[in-house]
């Protein structure tokens, strides 16, 4: 999973192509949770690009986005957002992958 380098680069991505954004923090535990089984999520859902957002980095756009719990995952296609996983919940694999599942 990639990292977020900048706003610039978040606008960019998410209007080509399809990705799914994680907003996650290195000192939140619901978030290390998802570490061992998302390679896993990345490798079966291979048609989305799994993009990571430090929520400390970005901040302001986690908040332009609506995104105040942490870990989220939000989905683009193409400039639209096809769906999100947003609360401050820990998130198991079968849930993550019932999120991808149901994108449009």
């Amino acid at each position: 999973m990639e990292d977020l380098q900048s706003v610039e680069a978040f606008h960019e991505l998410k209007e080509s192509g399809a990705h799914i954004f994680l907003f996650s923090a290195v000192w939140c535990p619901d978030c290390r949770f998802l570490d061992p089984f998302m390679p896993e999520i990345e490798k079966e859902f291979s048609d989305y690009t799994f993009v990571h957002v430090d929520r400390d980095k970005f901040i302001d756009l986690c908040g332009e986005l609506d995104v105040y719990g942490i870990p989220s995952f939000i989905a683009y296609r193409d400039g639209k957002e096809i769906g999100r996983f947003v609360s401050k919940d820990r998130k198991t694999k079968e849930e993550v992958e019932n999120f991808i599942e149901g994108l449009a």
